[in-house]
C-alpha cells in the first residue's frame, strides 16, 4: 500500500499559504489605519490635473526585505 504524502504535503502547504495570505491582509487593513505606511521616501508619486498616478518603490523595497528575512528565519528549520 502506497502513502499519499505528496498529497498531504501539498495541503498542508496550501492551508499556511491560506493562513500567510489572510494575515497579511488583517495587517494591511491595519497598517491602513497608521500614517506614514505606503508613503515612505522613495515612493512616487505624480498628479497632473485630475490624473494621478502613485508607486509604492520605496514601500515595495522595505516589504520585500521584511518578507524575505521572515522566509529566511521559518526556512532555516
Amino acid at each position: 500500500m502506497t502513502e499519499a504524502k505528496p498529497i498531504s504535503d501539498l495541503g498542508r502547504m496550501l492551508i499556511v499559504m491560506g493562513v500567510v495570505i489572510a494575515v497579511v491582509g488583517v495587517v494591511l487593513l491595519l497598517a491602513g489605519r497608521v500614517s506614514g505606511i505606503g508613503r515612505l521616501p522613495g515612493d512616487i508619486y505624480v498628479e497632473r490635473g485630475h490624473w494621478s498616478f502613485y508607486f509604492p518603490l520605496g514601500t515595495s523595497i522595505v516589504l520585500s526585505l521584511l518578507l524575505t528575512l521572515v522566509l529566511w528565519i521559518v526556512g532555516r528549520r
